[in-house]
């Protein structure tokens, strides 16, 4: 039945091997379970915006409901993936969409006095419509139109931006960058700060160094492994036992209790819905549409991205040099994000980390249901991920953000046309917090320096369209 459904023998693989690239993939990828509720939800109860005056409780809830949906949209996603497109590819939760979605809707909405429930609720409104638009670009035809009409500069730089804000936060999650009132940060104080915060730091910079080691000698599974040895590091580092109390079925029944009572239910809060175009936080309709072609357009060009490459990788090629059955990959991609929001979590994306299960022999849907399968485990684990700190998971955000720079190589530097564009969208995602900040920034310059240098073309009608939003917003929305 099997080799039927999948073409085992005509993909040229086995059942072994997919079921060792499916856990290749897994292991790969695994970090995200701990850390995308730790990301949405800034750390949770004990997180770092609970510590500046959000309800803690209201943050424990957040981060259980988002704990639960990110390993049920992982499911979802990696199963169309499965079974629909028949590609070993796995779907979870973007990094970087899930700052963002913190940056705009949880964390914004603490600082603009809206309830944190309710702004996370409001940023699942953007979520799922972004979906709907992903999805019709994608059955329509349109995103391959989109795709092509984007400059390559501008696409390869949003994936490194988006790595250096990843990587950023990390930094500052870990108290390794701290702020400074005459230069805005600085590292970490070492020799008068306390040993608290200056353990973690420490912790984050040695996860990072034992990540990058593991991942040099092709240890499979290095980023979970990083993330497991810096929480023992952590805990050494202070002396201090975990609190291995909250390892009970109450613990998992109460995650599955804040799901259900916040998660899954907030896309049908008719008040969520309408802060999601006149919250504080959003700052009003056209700030709204500004974010849900921001969140499509990131996942758009962030899935392309890994699909080509790890298509290519595979030698899944067609003969135009596109991934084979790529419409079917970008609508499960695009229904899984939809399926997200509705679940109760940020932007489902096709993971880069699908690379290393291509690398052990992955050739076929068979590959993603294994993956697939092992998220389910996951569900039942939360008293687990409870445990480990923010300086353990970051670590897994910087590397990840080393990874994602690669992109950037690729820029023509010789060409002005493309290099100032590219760089200030690279640089501007970090410096203004802000991922769509950074798309606009670059599109505006790009379209400008194509205008008066006469190499302004048609097909840049798509990047001028995006760039005339962005000055409106600039203009007319402070965010």
């Amino acid at each position: 039945m099997l080799e039927r459904f999948f073409k085992l023998k005509e993909s040229h693989t086995t059942v072994r091997t997919e079921i060792v690239a499916g856990l290749t993939t897994f292991f790969a990828m695994a970090y995200i379970v701990f850390v995308n509720p730790a990301q949405v939800a800034a750390g949770g109860a004990g997180g770092w915006l609970a510590g500046a005056g959000a309800d803690a409780a209201a943050m424990g809830q957040i981060w259980n409901a988002v704990y639960i949906a990110s390993i049920l949209v992982a499911i979802v996603g990696t199963m169309l993936m499965a079974l629909y497109a028949k590609l070993p590819f796995a779907q979870a939760c973007g990094m970087g969409l899930n700052a963002f979605f913190c940056t705009c809707f949880v964390s914004g909405a603490h600082f603009a006095g809206v309830d944190v429930t309710l702004g996370y609720q409001s940023g699942l409104v953007i979520i799922f419509l972004s979906g709907l638009v992903f999805l019709a670009l994608s059955v329509t035809g349109t995103r391959e139109y989109i795709a092509k009409a984007m400059p390559d500069c501008l696409k390869k730089a949003i994936p490194a931006g988006i790595g250096l804000f990843i990587a950023f936060i990390g930094f500052q999650n870990a108290g390794i960058i701290q702020a400074n009132p005459y230069t805005l940060v600085q590292f970490v104080d070492i020799h008068g700060g306390e040993w608290a915060s200056v353990s973690g730091a420490l912790v984050a910079l040695l996860g990072l160094v034992i990540i990058a080691v593991l991942g040099k000698l092709r240890v499979k599974g290095n980023i979970i492994l990083g993330i497991l040895a810096s929480t023992v590091l952590y805990y050494l580092f202070r002396g201090e036992m975990p609190e291995l109390s909250g390892f009970s079925l109450d613990a998992i029944r109460q995650s599955f209790r804040d799901f259900s009572a916040i998660g899954v239910t907030g896309l049908f809060n008719g008040e969520a819905w309408a802060q999601a175009f006149s919250g504080a936080h959003i700052g009003g309709v056209f700030s709204a549409v500004i974010l849900i072609i921001t969140f499509c357009l990131v996942d758009m060009f962030d899935t392309i991205g890994t699909l080509y490459g790890t298509a290519a990788q595979a030698g899944m090629l067609d003969e135009h040099g596109d991934p084979i059955r790529v419409n079917k990959a970008m609508t499960c991609d695009s229904v899984a994000t939809v399926a997200g929001a509705v679940l109760g979590t940020s932007t489902c994306t096709t993971f880069v980390e699908s690379s290393a299960g291509v690398a052990a022999g992955g050739r076929t849907g068979l590959t993603s249901i294994v993956t697939s399968l092992c998220f389910l485990v996951c569900l039942f684990v939360s008293p687990l991920a409870s445990i480990i700190p923010s300086a353990a998971t970051a670590p897994a955000l910087i590397f990840v953000g080393v990874l994602m720079l690669k992109n950037f190589a690729q820029v023509d530097m010789e060409d002005l046309r493309a290099a100032v564009p590219a760089f200030l969208t690279l640089i501007m995602m970090p410096m203004t917090y802000s991922i769509a900040n950074g798309i606009g920034i670059g599109a505006i310059s790009y379209v400008l320096i194509s205008l008066l240098t006469g190499k302004y073309q048609k097909k840049d009608l798509v990047v001028t369209i995006i760039a005339v939003l962005f000055v409106f917003k600039f203009i007319f929305v402070t965010m």
